[in-house]
Formats: C-alpha cells, sequence, structure tokens
C-alpha cells in the first residue's frame, strides 16, 4: 500500500517520499524500510535517529533524518487504524456448527456464526451478526444486542443484557453470582440469592478471565464504552462508568461507583460502597477505602494525593536514618535536661 495513500486515508499531513510502498507495521526498533512505525511518547524520541522504517507517524515532523513523517493529530490512534489496513482477525463463516445446540425457543439474528459446542438456552436472544465461539454458553433469558464477538469459555449467565458490539474475550464471566452470604448462629454461612442482572452497555470490551458479577437485587451495570482488562473482579451491584479504563487485577467491592472516564491502573482494590468520581486516576496497587473527588490523581495504600505520595515514598527509605537521628537528639536533650536540673553547690 503506497504511503500516500496511507495519509489519505487517515488525513494525515505527508512529509517525505509518498511513493514508499509500505507492506506492514511494527515497532521503532523492529521496523524495516516498508514498514510504518509510530511515536506516541516523546520520551522515546531519542530512538527516533536509528530506527529503519519507511515512515513514522508523529505528532510534528522529523526534522533532519531520511524517514518519511505522517503528521497525526492523534499518532497512536491513527497507528491502530493503520494497523487495520493490514490485519484483520479471521471472521469465522455464518452458520450453526452441527455440535452447537440452539435451544427451539432462542432467537438468533441473521449473519451470525455458532461454533461447535456453544449453547444458547432457552428465551435467550442474540442479535444480527454475532460471532460465537466453540464452548460459548449462553444462558436461560440473556438478551444479546447486535454485532456480539463471544470467545471460547466466555459465559452470560441467565437474564443478562447485552448491548450492541460487545466483545467478550476468553473464559469471562458476565452475571455470576455476587459473593453474598448470611452467617447463621452457629458460624454457617446462608447463600443469599442473587436475584439481580448484569447489563453490559455498547461498545463494551472485557478481557480473559474477567467476572462481571450480578446484583443482589437490582443490577450490575457496566456502561458504554468501557473497556475492562484480564483478571478483573466487578462485584455485585457496581456500577462501571462511560469510558473508563480498568486495568488488570483490579478488584471491586460490591455496590462501588465509577463515574465517567475513570482510569484505574493494575491491582487496585475498592472497599466497596463508595464513588469514584469523573476522569479520576488510581495509579497502580492502590487501596482506595474513600470516595474520590472528580479529576483527582491518587496513589497508596491507603490511596491519597499522588504528588504527596511520591514525597512520601521518596522519603520512606530515610526512615530508619532519620528514626536514629531523633533517637540521638532525644538523648542529647535528656542530658541537658539532667545537667540544667543538678543544684549549684557553689557559694
Amino acid at each position: 500500500m503506497l504511503l500516500k495513500d496511507i495519509a489519505e486515508r487517515l488525513g494525515c499531513e505527508l512529509h517525505g517520499d509518498g511513493e514508499i510502498d509500505i507492506t506492514g507495521v511494527a515497532g521503532l526498533e523492529q521496523a524495516g524500510p516498508n514498514e510504518i512505525t509510530f511515536l506516541a511518547n516523546k520520551k522515546y524520541a531519542p530512538k527516533v535517529k536509528d530506527t529503519r522504517a519507511g515512515a513514522i507517524l508523529v505528532s510534528e515532523p522529523v526534522r533532519g533524518l531520511p524517514v518519511t513523517s505522517l503528521v497525526s493529530a492523534n499518532p497512536y490512534l491513527d497507528f491502530a487504524r493503520t494497523l487495520e489496513f493490514f490485519y484483520a482477525p479471521p471472521r469465522p463463516a455464518p452458520g450453526v456448527h452441527p455440535s452447537a445446540w440452539i435451544a427451539p425457543k432462542a432467537t438468533v439474528g441473521p449473519n451470525a456464526s455458532i461454533g461447535a459446542y456453544a449453547v444458547i438456552g432457552e428465551h435467550a436472544t442474540v442479535g444480527a451478526n454475532a460471532v460465537i465461539h466453540p464452548h460459548v454458553v449462553i444462558y436461560e433469558g440473556a438478551r444479546i444486542g447486535d454485532d456480539f464477538t463471544a470467545h471460547s469459555g466466555s459465559v452470560v449467565r441467565e437474564f443478562c443484557v447485552v448491548g450492541d458490539r460487545v466483545i467478550l474475550q476468553n473464559n469471562c464471566v458476565i452475571g455470576g453470582d455476587g459473593y453474598g452470604f448470611a452467617k447463621r448462629k452457629d458460624g454457617t454461612h446462608y447463600k443469599i440469592p442473587q436475584s439481580g442482572v448484569t447489563v453490559i452497555e455498547d461498545d463494551v470490551e472485557i478481557q480473559s478471565l474477567t467476572n462481571i458479577d450480578r446484583a443482589t437485587i437490582g443490577e450490575t451495570r457496566v456502561k458504554r464504552g468501557a473497556k475492562v482488562d484480564s483478571l478483573v473482579q466487578v462485584g455485585h451491584a457496581c456500577v462501571v462508568g462511560e469510558d473508563n479504563i480498568i486495568c488488570s487485577q483490579v478488584g471491586l467491592a460490591g455496590s462501588t461507583i465509577l463515574e465517567k472516564s475513570v482510569l484505574l491502573a493494575g491491582q487496585v482494590g475498592i472497599s466497596g460502597h463508595l464513588t469514584v468520581h469523573d476522569n479520576a486516576i488510581v495509579y497502580a496497587q492502590s487501596g482506595v477505602g474513600h470516595d474520590v473527588e472528580a479529576g483527582s490523581i491518587i496513589s497508596g495504600s491507603p490511596a491519597f494525593d499522588a504528588a504527596a505520595w511520591r514525597r512520601a515514598i521518596a522519603a520512606y527509605p530515610k526512615l530508619p536514618d532519620l528514626l536514629k537521628q531523633v533517637r540521638q537528639l532525644e538523648q542529647r536533650l535528656a542530658r541537658l535536661e539532667s545537667g540544667a536540673a543538678q543544684p549549684n553547690n557553689n557559694g
């Protein structure tokens, strides 16, 4: 594909040779003369001088180097768009595999592909253009929209609702029972029926081995455009807001509310029954036990303002020496006070 054609399709400004035949996309250090790469983070800018790429997507033209530039307002986004020119995941042909089972009262929309040993339960509905890979299970009464993709091993439980253009990666569970038990007098636990549902809105992607639990009563909801990484636990009655980014190994205890455009980095824990407001960012391995203000950036466990946390963590290794100095000062002060307290025998 000629570079000038890529520039035109992306709407980028071309600086250099537009006749280069681009055959693929690669990273800065791996790209060859017929590949295009990108620079989204300026801290990697020194590596540009060593790249062998035929072209690079950047936010401003590269000066003094032979590499051709495609100037973009968002190089990372246009890198993703460029990848689509050269790679599309395989899509199974429409049809139902002979080993799949679709209940007599289930409804599946047109142009669907249902893989081997997939199961769609009674009264379940699946919209048009679905791709349901082998060993997917959709329970009774689930309602799923158009352009749904479910990879092998994923499960949509009974009566849950899934919107349009939702992607479930391998072995994620939508609507498993919330973790609810009442303690009896003898110390044993009585299971609380989880009568609610899970609702996944449009354009959500949920990665592998993630659980979005159903509510005890009411619903758990993942709102439009949220992206939830692998190995995430969303507890019962939580709300994951629009365009949230939830990274790997995050845990949300029950009734957590995440508002719009929240970012939770890896291994964040939320204690539940609290609200993280719009555009907040929580750094990796933080423990959150209180509401988080809109637009704030927090870190640590317990989490607090990230700038203050960085100063505190920088001081932490010095604490043993500081403690030693304080003890020495206390000893010196005690000696001075003891000397001052001695009676004056002169005279």
